[in-house]
């Protein structure tokens, strides 16, 4: 283009022109210097990180974060009723362990291997963000993933604030892992993160010596400042959550003295559980968990177990849809978690629990499970609730295939997910001609009753959209899902894996 122009623009910025010269300068000494010692780890990093900045740009202009869009948010999935579901499936990994494993495995000593990753927006979003803190990390390529730990004070500071799309969970867990780091930190995410609560996190990390920042009511962006001494405490929290608990154990990690949470329900402990697999020691006495300072993590092997959140879906399409037998392969049933197993059951579904084992600490089994032509309705409640607060949309469907009233309370977690998915439930199955209204904590539905096909809006949440796939299954008439590529976020190939399997 025009020298001219050029000319002037590098003469009217001289400052910053210079500065950018000096850091591309000093990248350039960098990798010469790597090159000249035979330091592979360090061409490694930059070149696992370049790749991924390359293919990062053009997702963004799709307007994804960190996945291939396999298909645009104007995607509309057109589900024709009927069908029988036959054969087996694995589906995609655990989100939650996902995370854990590429948090703990970059502050960790050494390499972790990790298979089973699940490949979906929310856990990438958590393996970018450790990238951006200096972390090499290879992969993921069909779920594996090569961690190369930098220890619990390796992390650097990132280049930039730190994108995490639609995820809450890598937002409240990164939180308390750097609350105690020397940099500062900006934590931003898509609209629909900017809009969930973060002050249940940033409040008792406050406690400890955080210093957070939010916007408005306590919604990201959030800004983490650096350099603050933490000090350990003992924290009752109000509301059961595992996101907080893990957050303030991360927290904990870096506290003088022990740090300590006692939640009012059981919650899911995958944190616990995985800081045990790395070596780290974490006491569990009751409802409360302490963790305390002084300790290091240990490279390792992690084995991801199918997500349960996942394979619920699957649970209920084979229990509703005349003729299915289903297996689903290596599913996690940690006790935390298996609320959608005791619930199917209690509403009378034919699943059983097949080569239980331990794998990497967890728990799993494949599941057999059959149609049931009469399922009854039941209550759902109390501590069951944090054990299968993400499967709830999926069982109000199965509700409303089964005989008699099912009522849902303590549930008023759902309206502050990625959509309020109580009331967007319940306004969607109305739609579809199924008795039921909602409540300030839950729904009471009347199921048992034919119930039609409708045009449902996901409102660009994932299990609203798999939810309503699965409904149409037992629907009179055809379903069309609109925005429907938001499956993206935690399970890709979910419409594939439908049509494999026949429905």
């Amino acid at each position: 283009s025009d020298p001219v122009m050029w000319h002037d623009i590098f003469l009217t910025n001289r400052d910053a022109v210079l500065r950018i010269l000096d850091a591309f300068r000093g990248d350039l000494d960098a990798l010469r210097a790597a090159i000249d010692t035979g330091d592979g780890h360090h061409m490694l990093g930059v070149f696992t990180r370049a790749r991924v900045a390359r293919e990062h740009f053009s997702k963004i202009l799709a307007r994804r974060a960190y996945v291939d869009a396999m298909h645009s948010n104007d995607l509309i999935y057109l589900a024709q009723p009927g069908g029988t579901l036959s054969g087996q499936i694995r589906v995609p990994g655990d989100k939650s362990i996902s995370h854990r494993s590429i948090m703990l495995g970059s502050l960790a000593e050494g390499t972790t291997e990790v298979e089973g990753f699940l490949e979906g927006e929310d856990a990438l979003a958590t393996l970018q963000a450790f990238r951006d803190m200096g972390v090499v990390i290879e992969g993921p390529q069909h779920g594996r993933v090569t961690i190369h730990g930098v220890g619990l004070h390796g992390l650097q500071a990132p280049p930039g604030p730190i994108y995490l799309g639609n995820s809450g969970t890598s937002m409240r867990l990164l939180s308390g892992l750097l609350a105690a780091q020397p940099f500062d930190t900006v934590l931003t995410g898509d609209a629909s993160l900017s809009k969930r609560p973060m002050n249940r996190v940033a409040k008792p990390l406050r406690e400890m010596g955080a210093v957070i920042e939010t916007a408005a009511e306590g919604r990201p962006p959030l800004v983490i400042r650096g350099g603050q001494r933490l000090t350990g405490m003992r924290y009752e929290m109000p509301m059961a959550s595992a996101q907080v608990k893990s957050s303030l154990l991360l927290a904990g990690l870096y506290a003088a003295g022990e740090t300590a949470v006692t939640e009012p329900a059981p919650t899911r402990d995958h944190t616990e559980r995985m800081l045990r697999g790395f070596g780290y020691p974490v006491a569990v006495h009751g409802s409360t968990a302490t963790v305390e300072s002084g300790h290091k993590l240990t490279a390792t092997h992690i084995e991801v177990p199918a997500d349960i959140s996942s394979a619920a879906f699957f649970l209920v399409a084979a229990s509703i849809a005349e003729g299915s037998e289903l297996l689903l392969e290596h599913v996690g049933i940690n006790p935390t978690r298996d609320g959608m197993l005791r619930v199917c059951r209690a509403m009378g579904a034919d699943i059983t629990l097949l080569n239980e084992q331990n794998s990497g600490g967890e728990p799993v089994a494949d599941l057999l499970v059959r149609y049931t032509p009469s399922l009854s309705g039941t209550v759902i409640e109390g501590e069951l609730i944090p054990t299968l607060i993400d499967e709830i949309p999926i069982i109000a469907v199965l509700a409303a295939t089964a005989n008699g009233t099912t009522v849902i309370r303590n549930a008023e977690e759902l309206k502050v997910k990625e959509s309020n998915r109580l009331d967007i439930m319940v306004n969607e199955l109305t739609a579809m001609g199924v008795s039921l209204e909602g409540t300030d904590d839950g729904m009471i539905i009347e199921g048992g009753k034919p119930f039609h096909g409708a045009q449902i809006d996901s409102r660009l949440d994932h299990r609203i959209a798999m939810s309503f796939a699965i409904a149409s299954l037992a629907a009179e008439t055809p379903t069309e899902i609109l925005r429907a590529g938001c499956v993206d976020i935690s399970y890709p190939t979910f419409y594939q894996d439908l049509a494999r399997l026949q429905a």
